[in-house]
């Protein structure tokens, strides 16, 4: 499965996956290097959290690699009045008589205890392409699914800090 990601996410894989190689990748080889000059392996704790520094690396190397070649990029455009990705949208919920506030982005910096919704969840679908004003169906399942309002939009920058998820 390919995932749906922004150009901002491949730009910002893509600049992690330099720092990674051109930098972490020798400074952790380096780590390896001096806590196996401290002698006895068999109870070198030093050497053996450097080498698992040093793979935890590698994983992430590859697992980027791999995000960017299979990644299928997306549009994150907008229309200036409906709700688009990386946009912040305010939202009512009529059940619990509660408004939330969620930000829409791709899946791999979706965060939902941090207020970020990936554009696939049932809450982002029921809200990408939609104005201020306009009542929603969530749709959580087939037999189950409840109406949220559009409350507010607000157009946000895909160069915000959001971390590409590790995994």
């Amino acid at each position: 499965m390919h995932d749906q990601l922004s150009r901002g996410d491949i730009e910002k894989m893509k600049a992690e996956l330099k720092q990674r190689k051109e930098v972490i990748r020798w400074e952790l080889l380096e780590h390896v290097k001096e806590a196996r000059a401290q002698g006895d392996l068999s109870e070198n704790f030093e050497y053996y959290a450097a080498k698992k520094e040093k793979n935890r690396n590698e994983s992430r190397i590859r697992y980027l690699e791999n995000m960017i070649k299979t990644a299928r990029v997306i549009d994150d455009t907008s229309a200036e009045n409906e709700v688009g990705l990386n946009n912040t949208v305010t939202v009512w919920f009529e059940e619990d008589e509660e408004e939330e506030t969620y930000r829409i982005v791709t899946t791999v910096r979706e965060d939902s205890l941090h207020g970020l919704i990936s554009n696939i969840s049932p809450m982002g679908k029921a809200l990408m392409g939609h104005k201020v004003g306009d009542v929603v169906q969530v749709q959580v399942n087939d037999s189950y699914s409840y109406p949220v309002k559009i409350l507010k939009i607000e157009k946000t920058s895909d160069e915000s800090s959001d971390e590409i998820s590790a995994y």
